[in-house]
């Protein structure tokens, strides 16, 4: 683990990387290398965010009415046993594929393969580039978005080609030299088939032995192509190469046409090589910074170990989200673009039951709007994917998507244990962070074009869900994810109706429709049903020990620790509960969250990340203290990677991007949160920050917001707003904030309730510029 004294901006290291999980990772959005900080001979593993086995899907699904209504008549019956065996009669014959790597790139840049006592390997999370000290001798890496590729160079001479290796089968490799320049190409396919390594089978990893049709495409198994390079640079070489894949698009039939692609790749690198290493390197420093630096926190003034510990994580997260995840690239996956694993674990595919949506919890907030868009066009894509499905399975209007999802946009219930697949509320989920973009920043064209053709989709379906469950509207079939229930007869199952967070979501998508359409005036027959069955959604019940219930009353856990905190999604990323509009719930979710730690929960990286972002949401400083450290020192690998327990990976351990993600959004809202009518400034500081800053988060309405605090209480703030506008902004009790404009003159501030405890709420018109300045008098 770094030393907490060394630079918050870098990752320092002195062994090389044992494992996968403990190498840097470098990436420009869709070209991923996975660095091992080698002596004598480096390791890039290599990968392209649209490499995947399998092709499209072919065919509509199945008719599943029957076995609907059946399955809907056992769970009003409370015939939980025979609701999970119908549900396993509901579910598809397949499973999603799977996210593959491409090979790995093994280049001598040095004569040494030991281990010097110089020895030092660090990430560079500002530059967004690694370096590797080693007997006098430096290897620096970095992946330019600009240009498209991964430039290594070293101070050494190194050996003049790289050797390539490939798990992938009847890869063709060439190696030529060409005007003092090495080139290798390498060429091959994807697997047609890959069996997610959770299920057993006797053939899992299975390639197509198909001809290329005329048009060079095949069902499946695209084609990829790797292309590196290797030249002298005075007294040193430098590699740069390129991956490049047959992906079409979601819906196509991939490519194999093997010598186009390389041609594409080979045109990246011959484009690069024309720019001298320094040009590379300055072009993609100044746009990796165009998004990193647009906010900056420091937490260096504490002089705390946890808070320089802190300031780290939350930048390294950062860091990896514009890594994996640029306009027009896919949607980061569980190890975001990473992966050495033809059968990686789930796949590394999208979990949308929390994994895939916690990836983009802190883009908004963190000013990283451009990083949430692949998200976005995976929502939409889905959308349109998941019509048949919702009309083949549930006979309902709109489009759903199940637990997981992939680059095909398979949107059936997988064959699997119904806790997990039959949950159908994946897209409603992932279609929630349409609204935090119109939250954060609002456009016409956004909500009228993509917003709104997708929530409708997604409010229809929830319509076509709902059942009249005695006291209110229900969703049915319904389950919590990845959790069991024991009914009162002592029979454990899954599946019901009107879970905690189905209620929840449902909740979230029909108010949502009903606020666009009254945003855009346009209204239609749709939202006016949303909003007749609002009024009658049954909402999620308190238990007799003040803990909000997950089920229906008379079901209870089967583990009171699981990972998962689904019921509390209303606290957080949702917001309906709140202190100031639902206190008693808001007590239930701390009581709630309280019972799932104490019985060891959190103890994934993503669990812990969770954990996080509900501390802040509570405001309990002290809870989002330890659980930082948990993730950073028990749930971490030495190069910071979040880990997810897993007895057959090396190590014992998975890397999982969600987890570092996530924290991102917790580690803000420990400093600011915008959901609750105001931007309440500094709302759970922990006690090992007592003093630092933040500049440019993101609030809610628009405004971006500066902070500084001084022993461990607030000093000034600004607050800019797009223009003139009502801003309201809630601070502790014992601060009378001076507001002024740019020019020092006085904005009258008026003084307002708040229903958290020892909080104000000061309200005032912010000037033509849209700037405040907040001073914290005491």
């Amino acid at each position: 683990m770094p030393s907490p004294s060394e630079n918050p901006g870098r990752v320092q290291l002195t062994q090389p990387a044992e494992y996968f999980h403990d190498a840097f990772l470098l990436g420009n959005g869709w070209l991923g290398a996975t660095v091992h900080g080698r002596p004598g001979i480096e390791q890039f593993d290599l990968n392209h965010d649209t490499l995947w086995s399998g092709g499209p899907s072919s065919g509509q699904p199945s008719s599943r009415h029957d076995v609907l209504h059946d399955l809907r008549d056992a769970i009003a019956c409370g015939d939980h046993a025979a609701a999970d065996a119908l549900a396993r009669r509901f579910q598809a014959a397949g499973w999603t594929q799977s996210y593959q790597p491409v090979g790995r790139i093994l280049w001598r840049w040095q004569q040494s393969d030991s281990v010097a006592s110089d020895y030092l390997r660090a990430l560079d999370i500002g530059r967004a580039r690694s370096e590797l000290l080693n007997g006098g001798e430096t290897l620096t890496t970095f992946v330019s978005h600009p240009r498209g590729v991964l430039v290594a160079e070293s101070s050494h001479p190194g050996e003049w080609a790289p050797g390539f290796h490939t798990p992938h089968r009847d890869a063709e490799v060439t190696v030529q030299e060409l005007d003092s320049v090495t080139w290798l190409t390498a060429v091959g396919r994807a697997p047609a088939h890959v069996v997610p390594e959770y299920a057993r089978d006797e053939h899992p990893v299975r390639y197509d032995s198909e001809g290329l049709q005329p048009d060079g495409t095949v069902a499946a198994g695209m084609g990829w192509a790797v292309v590196a390079a290797v030249e002298r640079t005075g007294d040193g070489a430098r590699l740069i190469m390129t991956v490049e894949t047959g992906f079409r698009g979601w819906s196509k039939r991939p490519s194999a046409d093997l010598p186009t692609i390389a041609s594409r790749a080979r045109s990246r690198v011959a484009d690069a090589l024309q720019r001298s290493t320094v040009d590379l390197r300055e072009a993609h420093e100044r746009d990796f910074g165009s998004l990193f630096d647009r906010v900056r926190l420091d937490l260096t003034p504490s002089a705390s170990t946890s808070a320089i510990a802190a300031q780290r994580y939350f930048d390294f997260g950062r860091y990896l989200l514009i890594s994996c995840s640029r306009p027009g690239t896919q949607a980061a996956t569980l190890q975001g673009i990473w992966n050495d694993d033809v059968r990686p674990g789930w796949g590394s595919e999208y979990t949308t039951n929390i994994n895939a949506e916690m990836n983009y919890w802190g883009a908004e907030v963190a000013g990283l709007a451009e990083a949430h868009e692949p998200f976005f066009d995976l929502v939409s894509d889905l959308t349109e994917a998941g019509a048949s499905t919702a009309r083949s399975y549930y006979a309902a209007a709109g489009a759903t998507t199940h637990h997981n999802t992939d680059l095909w946009r398979f949107t059936e219930p997988l064959d699997g244990d119904p806790q997990w697949s039959n949950w159908s509320m994946g897209l409603v989920w992932m279609s929630t962070h349409l609204g935090l973009r119109l939250d954060a920043s609002w456009s016409d064209e956004f909500a009228r074009h993509v917003a709104l053709p997708v929530t409708r989709q997604v409010a229809a379906f929830v319509l076509d869900q709902l059942v009249d469950g005695g006291d209110g509207l229900i969703v049915s079939p319904s389950s919590s994810p990845e959790h069991r229930f024991r009914d009162a007869l002592g029979v454990v199952g899954a599946v019901t109706a009107g879970t905690t967070i189905d209620q929840e979501l449902a909740h979230e998508a029909l108010s949502r429709l009903i606020r666009l359409a009254a945003q855009l005036d346009d209204h239609d027959e749709l939202s006016e049903r949303a909003a007749t069955a609002l009024t009658r959604l049954r909402m999620p019940a308190i238990d007799s020990a003040g803990r909000l219930r997950e089920w229906a009353d008379g079901l209870e856990a089967t583990e009171p620790g699981h990972r998962h905190l689904s019921h509390l999604y209303g606290a957080f990323p949702g917001s309906r509960i709140t202190p100031t509009t639902t206190p008693a719930e808001f007590a239930a979710v701390r009581a709630a969250l309280e019972e799932r730690l104490v019985n060891g929960s959190g103890y994934t990286g993503w669990s812990q990340a969770w954990v996080l972002c509900l501390a802040a949401r509570l405001r309990d400083s002290a809870l989002a203290a330890t659980s930082l450290d948990v993730l950073v020192h028990e749930l971490s690998s030495s190069s910071l990677l979040d880990l997810h327990p897993h007895g057959e990976r090396p190590g014992g351990v998975l890397f999982q991007i969600d987890g570092n993600l996530g924290a991102i959004a917790g580690i803000a809202e420990l400093l600011m949160q915008s959901h609750d009518g105001a931007i309440s400034l500094l709302p759970a500081l922990p006690a090992q920050w007592p003093a630092g800053s933040v500049r440019g988060l993101r609030a809610r309405g628009g405004c971006v917001v500066d902070i500084v605090w001084r022993d461990g209480r607030f000093a000034s703030a600004v607050v800019r707003s797009v223009a003139a506008a009502e801003v309201v902004v809630e601070l502790g009790r014992d601060v009378e904030p001076r507001v002024t404009d740019a020019a020092g003159d006085v904005i009258e501030a008026a003084m307002l309730p708040a229903a958290v405890d020892g909080c104000v709420r000061w309200r005032w018109s912010a000037p033509g510029d849209g700037v405040s300045f907040v001073d914290g008098r005491r």
